[in-house]
């Protein structure tokens, strides 16, 4: 009883009109006043950020904030793929013709998650990452590879929440909500990186400039407000680090595993 409530409540304030509303509220000046509570409340390091807390000039703009240079090393390993984003893995493992299964219980597949892209047969037996970003994490997203953007794609859709409840009660979140879909060549093969909006995400924003041809760690886009990256390998290009499961945490740059 009480989980159908909250997800009908969920169908209800998950329509872009009201993500819309609170992002514009996130980015006006008023919203500054609420700067250091939200900190405080998610525990964020302040002397992580690269400004002071009375430089931002609203709470999106200090969500949405750069680190100190220095503070996320990009690992240099030859053909390395590192993570794009401060995150916790909420899925990890081989597609297995085509379907990405068990996260948090559900089952995707490709197609649906790439929106039908002819591009889709690439990754029938690849490897996935599904990476969350709590609102207590960094929130820009970088390149995980040196390589060349070959293709761009939005995809209009809903703001459910991607955190543990919406991944696990409500019906197939990754694929329903809004989505920005980037496309990259390597020397393996080719990666997409896949930006899922949130609840009281109003957009998500490429970086600017954006690199036609990004290294490992450059800006890449953000979000404004929390949400997930899925990584999607091509078949026969990856080799997933050992040690990494579901609820493993790992920090922009860190090393995820091996192109081959």
């Amino acid at each position: 009883m009480t989980k159908s409530f909250f997800r009908l409540l969920t169908e209800l304030s998950s329509r872009k009109s009201i993500s819309k509303l609170t992002g514009a509220f996130a980015k006006s000046r008023a919203s500054r006043a609420l700067i250091p509570r939200f900190a405080k409340i998610y525990g964020i390091r302040l002397e992580d950020a690269e400004k002071q807390l009375s430089e931002y000039a609203s709470l999106n703009d200090f969500f949405t904030r750069r680190l100190k240079p220095g503070l996320r090393p990009v690992d240099a390993s030859p053909r390395a793929l590192v993570s794009p984003v401060d995150a916790k893995i909420t899925g990890i493992g081989t597609i297995a013709d085509g379907l990405i299964l068990n996260v948090k219980g559900q089952d995707y597949t490709v197609e649906e998650l790439l929106n039908f892209s002819p591009r889709m047969v690439n990754y029938k037996n690849g490897f996935y990452f599904v990476l969350y970003l709590s609102p207590t994490d960094y929130h820009r997203i970088h390149s995980p590879i040196d390589g060349t953007i070959i293709e761009k794609e939005h995809i209009p859709g809903k703001v459910y929440p991607v955190n543990e409840f919406g991944l696990r009660h409500m019906r197939r979140v990754l694929s329903r909500n809004e989505r920005l879909i980037t496309y990259m060549q390597h020397e393996s093969g080719e990666l997409a990186v896949v930006k899922v909006g949130a609840m009281n995400v109003s957009s998500i924003q490429y970086a600017s400039p954006l690199a036609s041809h990004p290294v490992r760690g450059d800006d890449l886009a953000y979000f404004e407000f929390g949400s997930t990256v899925v990584l999607l390998l091509e078949s026969d290009t990856f080799v997933s680090r050992s040690d990494l499961e579901v609820g493993s945490t790992v920090k922009m740059g860190e090393k995820l595993g091996t192109l081959v």
